[in-house]
């Protein structure tokens, strides 16, 4: 498939569905090829085969990204099957559940810091040496806005994803002079599972999440994956270090 990104070769966690899911088909159809991969194994292989049947070229791995060695393999595996590294998009988390700080679940608080930073940051330990080997790269870790304003009930994913956007930071700033970027992005509420299990099937809660956004609607995964795919571009090279904000307004309200 021809496009700006023709000849390099992403990765993405969290590519079964959501903003990974969807993130996975912009870099395909703007020319990359993409490692996709879940810890749902079924669903990353269903993101392959769409970009496949579209015409672009895509393999899918399973990967929990906080077991130790799974994000080592996934980056292995791309080499491996690609020949390089250049953008990775680290989207898999999870919500955790909804309690008040100090009834908050040890497990459940373990659990999210696991997925939502550990495993942002054992990717990102794997896919740098990758990318600067072949030059550098662009990642682009999904982090929320969560991670700039207070989320009530939710201190797990909102402590996790604010440490996502201090990795990034840190990152951007150790790698700036080896051809290496690192930003975020920071969606609001978006039709994603993850948003749809927050909502539990309720129309009142759904009512209440689209009342409480200026926009009065909710983000859709095509347009976090835009973005995406703008971060990892040529065009926002002078771009490094950023956390930009998804949310319709919703932070400066």
């Amino acid at each position: 498939m021809s496009g700006e990104f023709a000849g390099r070769v992403a990765v993405v966690t969290g590519g079964g569905s959501g903003i990974g899911r969807e993130a996975a088909f912009v870099l395909a159809r703007r020319g990359a090829r993409v490692m996709v991969t879940d810890r749902d194994e079924t669903s990353a292989a269903e993101t392959a085969a769409e970009i496949v049947a579209a015409g672009g070229e895509a393999a899918s791995m399973r990967v929990d990204v906080s077991v130790a060695e799974e994000p080592r393999a996934m980056v292995e595996a791309t080499v491996a099957r690609f020949g390089r590294l250049d953008f990775a998009v680290n989207s898999a988390g999870v919500g955790g559940v909804r309690a008040r700080t100090a009834d908050y679940p040890r497990d459940t608080w373990e659990t999210v810091l696991a997925v939502n930073l550990t495993g942002v940051w054992l990717c990102m330990k794997h896919q740098i040496p990758a990318m600067l080997a072949g030059g550098g790269g662009s990642i682009v870790n999904v982090a929320s806005v969560a991670g700039v304003l207070g989320f009530p009930h939710y201190a797990a994913y909102s402590a996790s994803k604010h440490g996502v956007i201090g990795l990034t930071r840190s990152a951007a700033l150790e790698y700036a002079r080896k051809g290496l970027r690192v930003n975020a992005v920071c969606p609001a509420f978006t039709r994603t599972p993850m948003v749809d299990a927050l909502v539990g099937g309720s129309a009142e809660m759904e009512q209440k999440l689209v009342e409480g956004m200026p926009g009065g609607r909710l983000g859709t995964p095509a347009e976090i994956a835009e973005s995406i795919a703008y971060l990892c571009s040529d065009a926002a090279a002078f771009t490094n270090g950023h956390s930009l904000v998804l949310d319709g307004g919703l932070s400066i309200g």
